[in-house]
């Protein structure tokens, strides 16, 4: 696991509040609250903006807040030990642990250095119908779909990253330059098209725009159970920062 300070777990986690874009954004000392009456995990769970102690009263106090204004109250926990008192309380009140997900860190320069043969990638300023289409998936359930596209709607400065094959979009991936990081988010690749190395081509187009915005560094969320996206971010340099689970009531 790699050492990260407290401004860098801050700046990584406002960076991923902005690129989800939630309806609402509320702030405690020590907390974001994005509020958001869609699916996106990320959009609607209180995160903390650093991994000391903190006092376990201000459970009530997030809580209160996401019902005061009608909305379902989420926590996106780390597994590190000072929230150990956290996730015992919470299972004890009946909350559930979900989503296992790693947070991994690297470097611009690693995404580069990833192998240069393959298709042209294109880096647009919005997304096009193609994009969203390779983005949703066939088979995804229609109101997260609807979710996820109106949750890209709202958000501001994100970059959309396709490779293309004959016309059709096989590869993509959304890229937030925020808070001194490139935020890599959204990489689908088509599952015919899958082990050609299309998702590095992904990875470095985005690299090449950060590098021109003198950013230097990358961050991205990656459930802990998918073997094929942690293989592929091994071989980009990318390396465990701290996991974290969501609890929900």
């Amino acid at each position: 696991m790699d050492t990260v300070i407290t401004p860098d777990i801050e700046s990584i986690e406002r960076a991923t509040v902005a690129a989800v874009a939630p309806e609402r954004l509320d702030e405690q000392p020590g907390w974001l609250l994005p509020m958001d009456s869609g699916t996106v995990g990320r959009a609607r769970s209180a995160v903390p903006l650093h991994h000391a102690a903190q006092p376990l009263e201000r459970l009530d106090a997030i809580v209160q807040a996401y019902r005061a204004v009608g909305f379902v109250p989420a926590l996106r926990l780390p597994d590190v030990p000072a929230y150990a008192t956290w996730h015992q309380a919470l299972q004890a009140q009946g909350w559930q642990r979900c989503q296992p997900t790693w947070t991994q860190v690297g470097t611009v320069q690693a995404l580069l250095d990833l192998p240069a043969a393959g298709p042209a990638t294109r880096l647009d300023a919005q997304p096009d119908a193609a994009w969203m289409a390779m983005y949703l998936g066939a088979g995804l359930d229609p109101v997260d779909g609807a979710s996820r596209a109106r949750a890209l709607a709202r958000a501001q400065g994100l970059c959309y990253a396709s490779v293309q094959r004959a016309g059709e979009t096989v590869a993509c991936g959304a890229a937030s330059y925020s808070q001194g990081w490139l935020g890599v988010h959204g990489m689908r690749t088509a599952a015919a098209q899958r082990g050609q190395g299309l998702a590095a081509c992904v990875l470095r187009a985005m690299a090449q725009e950060a590098r021109q915005r003198g950013i230097e560094r990358v961050f991205l969320q990656v459930d802990q159970h998918n073997a094929p996206a942690l293989a592929l971010y091994r071989r980009a340099g990318l390396a465990l920062a701290w996991g974290y689970a969501y609890w929900r009531p």
